[in-house]
């Protein structure tokens, strides 16, 4: 029996968690594994999926809330109330699929700025569940997508790192007031 977190997929005017941005050193710090998986931890992602609920996001990573826990919540389908959100403890990336894809990438630690990346198609990871439970999943897409880019923030990569158009990236950055300066290009 899965005890799953009932967030209810709404806006709160003052959500449980503070998103940190692009600039901040929080981000850049790498995430610990988490030790046991406990009711401070569902409470930990229960707080991220509203905090996530609430800035109209998909996918959030611990890091980008000021926790250094490897704790990722992605939900695709944030209109659908059946659609049940992914919590992924300790996710760890067993395949790769050969086949790249170029697609837009948002984050709410950069908010309104979208810029291509590059990133294999499909990926098959290892987690535990909200439960502690050991889990597998196959995903392709946008939820492929979704747990590279989260993912990439347990490493203290942001997905700015990994665009390839650096004068986009700049303008872009520029245009939203961030600093370029901020980005450390994965070479």
């Amino acid at each position: 029996m899965t005890a799953q977190l009932l967030v209810e997929k709404k806006k709160l005017e003052n959500p449980p968690l503070k998103i940190h941005y692009l600039g901040d050193r929080v981000l850049r710090q790498p995430a610990k594994r988490v030790a046991k998986v406990d009711q401070s931890i569902r409470q930990v992602a229960q707080q991220m999926l509203q905090t996530m609920y609430s800035a109209d996001g998909i996918g959030l990573a611990a890091p980008q809330v000021g926790i250094h826990k490897q704790i990722i919540v992605i939900d695709c389908e944030p209109d659908n109330p059946d659609n049940k959100p992914l919590v992924l403890i300790n996710p760890t990336i067993k395949r790769f699929g050969s086949k790249l894809c170029d697609a837009q990438e948002g984050c709410l630690s950069i908010p309104n700025v979208y810029l291509d990346v590059m990133r294999p198609e499909e990926v098959e990871v290892a987690y535990k569940d909200e439960n502690g439970r050991p889990q597998t999943l196959k995903a392709d897409g946008l939820l492929a997508r979704a747990i590279q880019h989260e993912m990439d923030h347990l490493n203290g990569v942001m997905f700015v790192d990994r665009v390839e158009n650096g004068l986009a990236l700049t303008e872009e950055l520029n245009k939203h007031g961030f600093s370029p300066q901020a980005v450390k290009p994965l070479a």
